[in-house]
This record gives C-alpha cells, sequence and structure tokens, in this order.
C-alpha cells in the first residue's frame, strides 16, 4: 500500500469514527441564554428567561426547579392596559426556529421560592420537550441569576 493510500484509508477511518458523534450535536434541542433577576428577601416568584431552539417541530410542555415549590410556562399580555397572565399547557417550538422566553412575553414562573435568588448563583431547571413522533426529553440547564431592577414584569 503507497503512502498516500493510507493516508486517505486513515482520513476515512477517522470520519467514520467521528461521524456518529457530530450528530447528536446537530440533532440537540439547544437552550440559549437562561437567566432569572435576583430577588428580594421574602419574594416568593420569579421569572426564568431563555431561547430555545429545536431542530424538528416540538413544544415546551413542562419545568421543574429544585430552587421552588412548582414551575409553569407562562404567557404574559397586556388587556387594556391591564397585565394578564396565564399557565399554558405547552409552548410551540417550530423546527429551526428560534423561541424566546422574555419579559413581557412567555416566560416561567417559579413558585414558593425556597430561599432569595442571589445574583451570581445558579438556578437548576428541568425542561420537560416533547418532539413529534418520540417520547419525551428532559433537558436540564442552569439560569443564571442576575442583579438588575426590578420593573414589575415577570
Amino acid at each position: 500500500m503507497t503512502g498516500l493510500l493510507r493516508a486517505a484509508l486513515r482520513l476515512a477511518l477517522v470520519a467514520v469514527v467521528l461521524a456518529p458523534a457530530a450528530a447528536p450535536a446537530a440533532d440537540a434541542i439547544r437552550v440559549i441564554d437562561p437567566w432569572t433577576r435576583a430577588t428580594v428577601p421574602g419574594q416568593k416568584v420569579g421569572g426564568v428567561y431563555m431561547e430555545i431552539i429545536s431542530p424538528r417541530d416540538a413544544r415546551l410542555t413542562g419545568v421543574s426547579s429544585p430552587a421552588a415549590g412548582a414551575a409553569e410556562v407562562h404567557s404574559m399580555t397586556m388587556d387594556g392596559g391591564t397585565m394578564r397572565m396565564r399557565a399554558v399547557e405547552a409552548l410551540d417550538l417550530p423546527a429551526g426556529t428560534p423561541v424566546k422566553l422574555a419579559p413581557g412575553g412567555f416566560h416561567v414562573m417559579l413558585f414558593d421560592l425556597k430561599k432569595p435568588l442571589v445574583a451570581g448563583q445558579k438556578v437548576p431547571l428541568t425542561l420537560v420537550i416533547e418532539e413529534t413522533g418520540k417520547r419525551a426529553r428532559r433537558i436540564t440547564v442552569n439560569a443564571i441569576v442576575r442583579a438588575g431592577e426590578h420593573d414589575g414584569q415577570h
């Protein structure tokens, strides 16, 4: 075997070995920049924000956190100058489309916080995501607690 042929075979072998490892990364649901605001002592609720990108049509159907007694996905709308928040059963994640959970829109609500959220700390969350034709997937992320002014929005 010539040196050139050996090099080509090695390169092909490396490609075959690495291809399965690279595939899941492109196939993965991405959660970008999860964060929450610091809370004040006695505050029992908080909002969590992030961006989610799914490679296939999916839905965010649940969320939980050991930092809170309960967690829900919420929508926030303005109705005649009044802010209305409602729990949603699921949030659609269209294939390849970034879905933002942000102040003034969809977000995660944490209820019955077990202790104040302090700037710099990480709040673990488990997201439940259902993909079409597949079982529900649980994704664990850490939301970074940011210091900041409380503007009344969750």
